[in-house]
């Protein structure tokens, strides 16, 4: 089965970084083929082209530029015209808009990929609406609860994200921790995700500094700042933790290369949004790699996250400091936690599982009649 997923690729965040896994993966689930079309040339087409996948550009598309949606289009067509691609999955509204009319003109089955929950209005949902997709396929329950507001009469499929869970050896994860001045028995609580404020990184400084009194923890903020938004949400951060005196003991070390050595070198891995996560690979990595995962009750999280306790009210910075503390100061409580995360991993998103998944899902698509073209 030849499959051909459609992603702009002007952005890294957790679809370039699912769609990167099916790439490197390719090798559990021979009986499918994954190619790959994308308009922006960069980390994502580049880490595409280093696994090995079959890669097409597409064009740069600018919405405000009709001339360019046509041009992408026809090159579109040329593709489907040339290969003999079984099915088309356009990622996101954004390029079901862009390209599933080409993919419906061209007869081949058509699946939509919600990585996150649809609101019902906007120009794009509405205008993503006017081509029909086969299935949409969903990340997580949460985010398949909103999809009749989008295509209230197509089937619709849960597929949890495949994530691979690297091995680390312990010296390279005690290397990170010496590398940051760390000793083996301060506590490391890390929060990996963009600079975006939405991802809690207030909560998460307002709770610490609630845990001032307490010796022997450090916190890591992981998260690159590129956009002005996002600079001046990390200067403003900065400013926090001095005004809220913790700003010797909260880091924030950026964009990383090495987040799994990161990760396997911390002990609690905290992230408390502020709005809903549609699913959240950071945390089945954070789950793979053995620590506790403290978050907020909502969204996808709740169905990654099995110990009730680890999950506090959205917007209460005093019950997520009780949690933190609590864990602090429970080391044999915080490793029991962090023991039982690998396995809950491999059972939502064991890479060889859900490729295979999306596989017997496919199949069944595969000489379904296509809708009419409605663009």
């Amino acid at each position: 089965m030849r499959v051909l997923h459609v992603n702009a690729g002007n952005m890294y965040g957790g679809v370039e970084t699912f769609l990167v896994t099916l790439a490197r993966q390719a090798r559990l689930c021979p009986d499918m083929e994954s190619s790959f079309g994308f308009c922006f040339a960069g980390r994502f087409s580049e880490e595409l082209g280093a696994a090995g996948a079959p890669t097409y550009p597409l064009g740069a598309v600018r919405t405000s530029r009709f001339w360019t949606i046509w041009e992408s289009r026809q090159e579109l067509r040329r593709i489907l015209q040339r290969i003999p691609f079984d099915i088309v999955i356009c990622h996101m509204p954004w390029n079901l808009v862009v390209f599933g009319p080409e993919a419906r003109r061209a007869e081949k089955p058509l699946v939509f990929w919600a990585h996150s929950p649809a609101t019902g209005h906007g120009w794009l949902e509405f205008w993503a609406r006017r081509t029909r997709p086969d299935l949409a396929i969903s990340n997580s329950r949460f985010t398949a609860g909103s999809m009749p507001r989008l295509f209230p009469d197509v089937r619709s499929r849960v597929i949890y994200i495949p994530v691979a869970i690297p091995e680390i050896r312990t010296t390279d994860a005690l290397a990170v921790r010496q590398k940051f001045g760390v000793s083996r028995d301060t506590v490391v609580i890390v929060q990996v995700s963009r600079m975006e404020a939405w991802k809690g990184h207030m909560l998460h400084l307002q709770a610490l500094a609630r845990l001032r009194d307490l010796p022997g923890w450090v916190c890591w903020m992981v998260g690159g700042a590129q956009r002005d938004a996002e600079l001046k949400y990390l200067s403003h951060l900065n400013r926090e933790t001095v005004r809220l005196g913790i700003a010797d003991r909260v880091r924030f070390l950026g964009q990383r290369p090495d987040v799994p050595q990161i990760l396997a070198a911390a002990d609690i891995f905290c992230q408390p949004n502020e709005a809903p996560e549609p699913f959240g690979i950071v945390f089945i990595e954070a789950l793979g790699a053995g620590l506790p995962v403290v978050t907020t009750r909502l969204g996808g999280t709740a169905e990654i996250i099995t110990h009730a306790e680890c999950l506090v009210s959205p917007g209460n910075p005093d019950a997520l400091a009780e949690q933190l503390r609590r864990l602090i100061n429970s080391p044999e409580h915080l490793r029991a936690i962090g023991r039982s995360g690998p396995e809950r991993a491999k059972s939502l998103c064991d890479p060889a599982k859900q490729i295979n998944e999306l596989h017997r899902t496919l199949i069944g698509l595969t000489g379904a009649v296509s809708a009419p073209v409605m663009s």
